[in-house]
């Protein structure tokens, strides 16, 4: 079965950080871009950042730069997202997307 598994969810403080990561199955994910995205709470899914296939280009939305890092490891099949200084604001249901299919996504909540 061609999926994306997403893990690395939770609860943690503002300022606190989370690692998520994105793993393929049935599929070699080497071979695609990857972006993350989030749906907050009442608002529209948008995008928190992409790798390129290779993992030499990324990219991140306006609010993400500097406290968010994507990275990828093709051996393992993983995409990873690094959240760091993390706001309330970030509380969201986190979502990769890669290979024309999403993920179930995993649930990051941010709150003291």
């Amino acid at each position: 079965q061609v999926q994306l598994v997403e893990s690395g969810g939770g609860s943690v403080q503002p300022g606190g950080s989370l690692r998520l990561s994105c793993v393929g199955s049935g599929l070699i994910l080497s071979r695609y871009a990857v972006s993350w995205y989030r749906r907050r709470p009442g608002k529209e899914r948008e995008l928190v950042g992409g790798i390129s296939d290779r993992g030499d280009i990324t990219r991140y939305g306006d609010s993400m730069k500097g406290r968010f890092t994507i990275s990828r490891d093709n051996a393992k099949n993983s995409v990873y997202l690094q959240m760091s200084n993390l706001k309330l604001e970030d509380t969201a249901v986190y979502y990769c997307s890669g290979a024309f299919i999403s993920g179930q996504g995993t649930q990051v909540t941010v709150s003291s």
